[in-house]
């Protein structure tokens, strides 16, 4: 890998650190509530593409650093650009209970934290 390929690497890294707010105990969790099903696009076989993403953070989350492959630091990307788009769309009010905060949940941010 090149020296620049490292770094974007290890940027990714970290911006999923920052945009990730949630601990794997507390997303699998979450994940496990209706209120966590009922949100999201689904994939065709029933489960949200927010809900299959949370799925996988949650490996993301337990795995080593040096673990990480290729797939898992672009998913790792698509995250971060989901979290931060969807916290620009956020709704005026009180967000606790809002698809629109379950849907970031999902992504494993919680933006009432």
């Amino acid at each position: 890998m090149s020296e620049k390929s490292d770094a974007d690497r290890q940027d990714t890294i970290d911006e999923f650190g920052d945009a990730v707010n949630m601990t794997p105990a507390a997303l699998k969790k979450w994940l496990d509530t209706d209120d966590s099903k009922s949100v999201g696009q689904s994939d065709g076989n029933g489960e949200s593409v927010g809900h299959a993403s949370g799925r996988r953070i949650v490996g993301l989350l337990e795995k080593k650093k040096a673990d990480l492959t290729d797939d898992d630091v672009a998913h790792m990307r698509k995250v971060v650009g989901y979290v931060h788009r969807h916290l620009k769309q956020r709704p005026s009010g009180d967000i606790t209970d809002t698809p629109w905060r379950y849907s970031l949940m999902n992504w494993g941010h919680d933006p009432s934290k």
